[in-house]
Order: structure tokens, then C-alpha cells, then sequence
């Protein structure tokens, strides 16, 4: 056989040991989630859906790339809350520029109006937005204006959320990205769904929710002082 056939046939081999691989770990994943949701009361659906974008069209995660999709989902309730938890993906570009993004998803239904907010990490193209006049919003805090990228339509709601105590907790906790929409927040992170993953985000969510000032919200609903 000639060489360059023995080496094809090698590095078939090797795509197709890779994808073996990747296909047996995601099975075992699945299982888990599985078992993570029965064991937490959580209805798991492990089916392709769409839409995400048009339930929740406050969320700009939902709106990027194209193909979008969660590849399994989990609803359940917490203390009185709805919850989900998805396995998200979308994808940029095309042919061999094309890249998939997966993001472990956990939405928590706030049960009252809430505005529009996006907290994440900041990173080094923040330095040259701001330098252009971008949009993010600064707080007294110098350590957090510079761990973080805030950015909404409402600034006012923006320094109502994010007090002293809403701070200390985010500077403290395990956070990539942090969205309120209308009605729910949201965390997200780079990477698939996990049980672990899940069940911590669904806690971290709930305390990201718990911190907003109570008076805050009664006055979004109209609610007398």
C-alpha cells in the first residue's frame, strides 16, 4: 500500500476513534442529567427545539449566530419559581470558517416584571469600546466597573439592581454572564449542561434574584410605597 493510503486510512481512524469517543461521553452526560433531574423533580426533554429566541427576545444570547437550538432542556420549580435549564448551541459562519457555541443555560421566571440588564466578565475589547464612548455603565465601586461590563437601556434600574450587596456577591461568586429579560433572569457559561453545572446555576440564579432590593421591584409593579 502506498503511504499516502496508509496515512489516510490512519487519520480516518482517528476521526472516527474521536467521534466514538465524543458521542459515548455525551451519552454518559445525558445520563446523568437524567438522574440529576429525577432525583430534583425536574422533567427532562432530550429533543432538539427552536425558538428560545421568540419566548425570550430580551435575551441577546438567543439572538446570535444562526442554527440555533438548545439540544435538551430541563423545567422544575424552585422555591415557588419555574426553572430551566438548557443545553444551548448556535452557530457562526460557514464551510470551514463554521463554529459551534454551546453555553449551559439556567432561566429562573422572576414572577414580576423586570427590565432588560446584561452583567458579564469584561474582557480587553471592553478597554477600546469605552475608550469610543461604548455603553458600559460604571458604579461607585472601581474593583467591579473593572471585573464587569454592564450595559442597559434603563441605567437607573441598572443602579437600582446592582447595590453594595449585589457587588460583593457577584465579585465573590462563580459568574460569566448574568441577563434580566422581562419577566425572568438568566445565567449562562461557556460549555454543555451538566447536572453539577445545572444545580449550582439554578442556586446561583436564585440568589442573584433574591438580591434585588424587594422595594425595587413593588415599584415596577405599581405598587403603593
Amino acid at each position: 500500500m502506498e503511504p499516502r493510503f496508509l496515512a489516510f486510512v490512519g487519520f480516518a481512524a482517528f476521526i472516527a476513534a474521536v467521534a466514538y469517543l465524543s458521542y459515548r461521553e455525551d451519552r454518559k452526560r445525558r445520563r446523568l442529567l437524567r438522574a440529576w433531574a429525577r432525583s430534583h423533580g425536574f422533567a427532562m426533554t432530550a429533543t432538539r427545539q427552536t425558538g428560545w429566541e421568540r419566548e425570550y427576545p430580551a435575551y441577546k444570547l438567543f439572538g446570535y449566530g444562526h442554527s440555533r437550538h438548545s439540544a435538551l432542556h430541563l423545567d422544575g420549580e424552585v422555591d415557588g419559581h419555574r426553572v430551566r435549564c438548557l443545553d444551548y448551541r448556535y452557530t457562526t459562519g460557514s464551510g470551514k470558517n463554521r463554529k459551534t457555541h454551546r453555553y449551559a443555560v439556567v432561566i429562573l421566571d422572576a414572577g414580576t416584571p423586570v427590565i432588560p440588564l446584561h452583567i458579564r466578565r469584561e474582557h480587553v475589547f471592553d478597554r477600546v469600546g469605552e475608550f469610543f464612548g461604548g455603553g458600559d455603565i460604571n458604579f461607585e465601586s472601581d474593583e467591579f466597573s473593572r471585573r464587569f461590563h454592564v450595559s442597559s437601556s434603563d441605567r437607573k434600574w441598572a443602579y437600582d439592581v446592582i447595590q453594595t450587596a449585589m457587588m460583593d456577591f457577584l465579585l465573590a461568586a462563580d459568574v460569566q454572564h448574568v441577563e434580566f429579560g422581562v419577566a425572568e433572569v438568566a445565567v449562562y457559561r461557556v460549555g454543555p449542561l451538566t447536572g453539577q453545572r445545572c444545580q449550582a446555576d439554578v442556586k446561583l440564579v436564585k440568589q442573584i434574584f433574591d438580591l434585588v432590593p424587594a422595594q425595587v421591584l413593588a415599584q415596577l409593579r405599581g405598587e403603593p410605597r
